[in-house]
């Protein structure tokens, strides 16, 4: 009696963005027991192979032939053949076509397995010194100027650092766009070559970026790690004040979490804030 194939695993495999020393073992592994890769360069990921002593058949996968190459994929996929997607540098699907086969994958109810690795955004915002607790990943911004300037300013106002990734090329414009819109004393640190020998952080404000590029040609690909808007303070009357706290109060709160929430966006201690809650009469 034939039963039908088991379906394959479509394995997600991060490789190293500069150093081969980061390649895990649990990646080489994989490489090594798949049935084929699907890379972005099989030139590039040869010689990652090659190193590895790696003999797994390559074939292409990449930005201009996904759309012919996923069907093929998910036919051996279906087979029950294993499949590595690698990229040229760092997690696949993260600003590359990865995601499109992930997501094939995932509609066919083909397991995908994400090998963890080197990821040059997040290895840039750990050793940035800006704050880490709440990021937003924006990956490379539109390369022409109205549309790149369209998207900063819908960004002007997020609290949470941006991490963005930028060509050296174009580097000078996307910082002066920068400066013009998010203001030019917001600071910014310029990550580049990460993990390779002349890995470089620059840190300091926009206008100093800006001089920075001018007196020092841009070289390598670049992750630029920005601070978030800061908060800005709500200044309210006392008769605001007393309408924003009743709000909150017949809303469930008590006067205590009241004063607590109203001072996070104003710039009054949250104590001044309670003794004014306590003068509020609430009806039943």
């Amino acid at each position: 009696m034939q039963t039908d194939p088991k379906p394959g695993i479509l394995y997600i495999v991060a490789t190293p963005i500069g150093n081969l020393e980061d390649m895990t073992f649990r990646g080489v592994r994989i490489l090594q027991t798949v049935d084929l890769i699907a890379a972005e360069d099989t030139r590039h990921t040869g010689k990652l192979l090659q190193h590895f002593q790696i003999k797994t058949p390559q074939i292409s996968y990449h930005e201009h032939n996904r759309n012919s190459r996923i069907p093929e994929l998910l036919e051996q996929l279906g087979e029950g053949k294993a499949i590595a997607l690698v990229t040229d540098a760092g997690m696949p699907g993260i600003s590359d076509p990865g995601y499109e086969l992930v997501k094939a994958c995932v509609a066919a109810e083909i397991s995908v397995v994400p090998i963890p690795g080197a990821n040059a955004a997040i290895t840039a915002l750990s050793a940035a010194g800006l704050p880490t607790d709440r990021f937003v990943f924006e990956g490379f911004l539109p390369a022409k100027t109205q549309g790149r300037r369209e998207h900063l300013e819908f960004l002007k106002t997020e609290p949470r650092t941006l991490i963005f990734y930028e060509s050296p090329h174009r580097l000078p414009e996307t910082l002066q766009d920068l400066a013009d819109i998010f203001g030019s004393d917001r600071q910014i640190v310029l990550a580049r070559e990460l993990t390779k020998l002349y890995e470089e952080f620059w840190r300091g404000t926009l206008a100093q970026a800006l001089a920075y590029c001018s007196d020092k040609e841009p070289q390598g690909e670049y992750t630029l790690v920005v601070a978030g808007s800061p908060p800005t303070q709500l200044v309210l009357s006392e008769v605001e004040l007393k309408a924003e706290l009743t709000k909150l109060i017949t809303q469930g709160m008590s006067r205590s979490q009241a004063s607590r929430e109203l001072a996070k966006v104003t710039s009054l201690p949250r104590r001044q804030l309670y003794q004014l809650a306590l003068s509020i009469e609430i009806g039943d």
